[in-house]
C-alpha cells in the first residue's frame, strides 16, 4: 500500500475560504486582513471589550526528541480535531517554522499526515513575511549600532563589547563568525561580528512575549546592544532605533489565522527555539485564541517537556498571565526503546527490553509536569504500525503507576477520529483533573538558585558546574539590577543532560553553564550548555535538495 506523503495530503485537500473559518470564531471579512484566499492577518485589538469566553488552555509537550520521531505538533492539531468533531468550539495556536530547519533536517512542519495545518506550503515558505520583518528588525539595529561608531561614537560603545549580531533565517554556519568593516574608512570600522539564526534573535524572543506594540515597542528599547568603554550598558533607546524596529514588526504582530485539514481554526504566529529561546508561539495569539475560541486552545512548546514546556510554563505563563488546564506528553514506541539502545534500523521489532530501559525519559518528563509543576497530565502514545499489543500495555502500565492514564494516538492516519480517546481523556482532565499549577522556582531567589532549580527538579542533575566566563556574566547581570528575571537554559534538546548523546533518564551528572547573556528586552537571562549555538549548520545532504517546483507551481519534497 503506497502512502501520500504530507505535501501530497495537503495538496489534494479542499481547505475552506479563510472567511469562512474566521466567521467560525466570529469575525466579520472587515476584520481580516486577507492574504489570498486561504489566510489572513487578525488585529489583536478585536479583544479589546471582549468577553472572555472561559476556554480551557491544553499544552502539548514532549519526550526528548529522538531520530524515531514523536509527532507533537501532528498530535496537537490531531487532538484539536477531535475535541472538534465531538462538538467543542476549538482553537489550535502553533509557532511558524523556521527556513534553517524546512531546507535543513527536518523538512516541512506544519503537523503530519492527516493531521495539518493549511496551507502547508504557504506556512512553511516565507507564509506572511513576519520572519523577515523580525530579520529586518533585527539588522536595523545592527546598522544604527555601526552607523552609530562610524559617525564619532557620541556614546563611547566600545566594538570590542558589542554583543547585538545580525541575523537570517537560515542555517549558515559559514556566518557564525565573520570580521566585516573591511575596505576603505568609509566603509565602516572593522570589527568581530557573527550572525545567529532570526529564530534566535532576542527580537523575535521578545515579539512572541509582548502584548501589544506599545510593550512592544518598550521591550524593543530594553535590548542591551554592548557596554561603553566606562562598562556601562547601552541600549536600543539610547541609539533611538526601539520606535523603527517596533515600526517595521507593526503588521507582523497580528496573529495568522489559517485552518486544518478538517477546518478548525488556527492561529500560527511566532517562533522561537526551544533549545536557545522559549519555544512557543506568541503570547498575543494565544491570548486572541483563549478570547475567541469557546472552548477549548490546544497549543504546543518546543522540543521535550524539560525545554519547550519548562519555559511555557516558568516563562511565558508566568509573564502572561496563563494557566494551562491540561497537558499532553507525547510519546512513542519507537522513540522509547531508541532511548533504551536500539538502533533506529532496529525499531520495528518488538523489544521489550530496551523499552523498560528507555521508559524512565518518559516517566521523567511525566513526573516534571504531575509533580512539580502540579498539572494534570496524560500520555498521547502515537501509535506506529509495528507497536505490539504487549509493548503498548507496558507503556500504559508504568504509566498508571504514576497516576497519569495513556491514551493511543493515531491522528497521523485518521486524523481527528484517531484522536477521539485522547480528546475524552483531555476533557475529563480539565473537568476533573487536580490542578494546583506552581513553577520550577520563584522570582526572587538569586539567579544561580534559579539555574540550579531547573537544573535539578526538571533535569534531575545533582548540580550545576559554572566556567569563569558564566561567573562574571551572571554577577554582571545581577549588579544591573536583572536578578529578578526568569532563566532560559540554552540547552541540546536531545538529552536530560547537556550532552546530546546521553539518552533515558541518566543520574549523578551535573549541568554546566559556560556563558549567559541578557535578553533584556524579552526579560529573561540566557544560559548558555554544552554544544548549544545560535546558527545551525545544514546537514552533510539537507532537505533543500529534495525540495522541487514544477512548470505549474506545484512544490514537491517538502517533506
Amino acid at each position: 500500500m503506497a502512502f501520500l506523503s504530507d505535501i501530497e495530503i495537503a495538496q489534494a485537500a479542499h481547505p475552506k475560504d479563510i472567511r469562512e473559518i474566521g466567521a467560525k470564531l466570529g469575525f466579520s471579512e472587515d476584520d481580516l486582513e486577507l492574504y489570498g484566499k486561504y489566510k489572513a492577518k487578525v488585529d489583536y485589538n478585536l479583544m479589546k471589550n471582549k468577553e472572555k469566553t472561559g476556554a480551557k488552555l491544553i499544552l502539548t509537550t514532549a519526550i526528548n526528541p529522538t531520530p524515531a520521531g514523536e509527532g507533537k505538533t501532528t498530535t496537537t492539531i490531531g487532538v484539536a480535531d477531535a475535541l472538534s468533531q465531538l462538538g467543542k468550539n476549538t482553537l489550535v495556536a502553533l509557532r511558524e517554522p523556521s527556513l534553517g530547519p524546512v531546507f535543513g533536517i527536518k523538512g516541512g512542519a506544519a503537523g503530519g499526515g492527516y493531521a495539518q495545518v493549511l496551507p502547508m506550503e504557504d506556512i512553511n515558505l516565507h507564509f506572511t513575511g513576519d520572519f523577515h520583518a523580525i530579520g529586518a528588525a533585527n539588522n536595523l539595529l545592527a546598522a544604527m549600532i555601526d552607523n552609530h561608531i562610524q559617525q564619532g561614537n557620541l556614546l563611547g560603545i566600545n566594538p570590542k563589547t558589542i554583543t547585538w549580531r545580525r541575523c537570517v533565517d537560515m542555517n549558515d554556519r559559514q556566518l557564525r563568525n565573520v570580521v566585516d568593516g573591511l575596505g576603505r574608512p568609509v566603509d565602516g570600522t572593522p570589527r568581530q561580528d557573527g550572525f545567529d539564526i532570526t529564530v534566535a534573535s532576542e527580537i523575535m524572543a521578545a515579539f512572541c512575549l509582548a502584548s501589544d506594540i506599545s510593550d512592544l515597542k518598550a521591550r524593543m528599547g530594553q535590548i542591551v546592544i554592548g557596554y561603553t568603554y566606562d562598562d556601562n550598558p547601552v541600549t536600543a533607546e539610547d541609539l533611538k532605533a526601539n520606535g523603527a524596529m517596533a515600526a517595521l514588526l507593526k503588521d507582523a504582530l497580528k496573529p495568522n489565522l489559517v485552518q486544518t485539514l478538517e477546518g478548525t481554526p488556527a492561529f500560527v504566529h511566532g517562533g522561537p527555539f526551544a533549545n536557545i529561546a522559549h519555544g512557543c508561539n506568541s503570547v498575543i495569539a494565544t491570548k486572541m485564541a483563549l478570547t475567541f475560541a469557546k472552548d477549548y486552545v490546544v497549543t504546543e512548546a518546543g522540543f521535550g517537556a524539560d525545554l519547550g514546556a519548562e519555559k511555557f510554563l516558568d516563562i511565558k505563563c508566568r509573564m502572561a498571565g496563563l494557566k494551562p488546564d491540561a497537558v499532553i506528553i507525547v510519546a512513542t514506541v519507537r522513540a522509547l526503546k531508541y532511548n533504551g539502545g536500539v538502533k533506529k534500523e532496529d525499531l520495528n521489532a518488538e523489544n521489550l527490553e530496551a523499552l523498560k530501559k528507555g521508559l524512565p525519559n518518559l516517566l521523567k518528563h511525566v513526573e516534571n509536569i504531575t509533580q512539580v509543576y502540579k498539572l494534570p497530565a496524560v500520555v498521547a502514545i502515537n501509535r506506529f504500525p509495528n507497536d505490539t499489543e504487549a509493548e503498548l500495555a507496558l507503556v500504559e502500565s508504568e504509566c498508571k503507576a504514576l497516576g497519569v492514564n495513556v491514551a493511543l494516538s493515531e491522528v497521523w492516519a485518521k486524523g481527528g477520529e484517531g484522536g477521539i480517546a485522547l480528546a475524552k481523556e483531555v476533557i475529563r482532565l480539565c473537568e476533573t483533573g487536580q490542578n494546583d499549577f506552581s513553577y520550577a522556582y520563584e522570582l526572587d531567589m538569586p539567579i544561580k538558585d534559579k539555574i540550579e532549580a531547573i537544573a535539578t527538579k526538571i533535569y534531575g542533575a545533582d548540580g550545576v558546574n559554572y566556567t569563569d566566563e558564566a561567573e562574571k556574566a551572571l554577577a554582571r547581570f545581577e549588579k544591573m539590577g536583572y536578578g529578578g528575571v526568569p532563566v532560559c537554559m540554552a540547552k541540546t534538546q536531545y538529552s536530560l543532560t547537556d550532552d546530546q548523546n546521553v539518552l533515558g533518564r541518566p543520574e549523578g551528572f551535573k549541568i554546566t553553564v559556560r556563558d549567559a547573556t541578557l535578553s533584556a528586552g524579552a526579560g529573561f537571562i540566557v544560559c548558555l550548555t554544552g554544544a548549544i549555538m545560535k546558527m545551525p549548520g545544514l546537514p552533510k545532504h539537507p532537505a533543500a535538495e529534495r525540495i522541487d517546483i514544477d512548470e505549474n507551481g506545484v512544490i514537491s519534497g517538502l517533506f
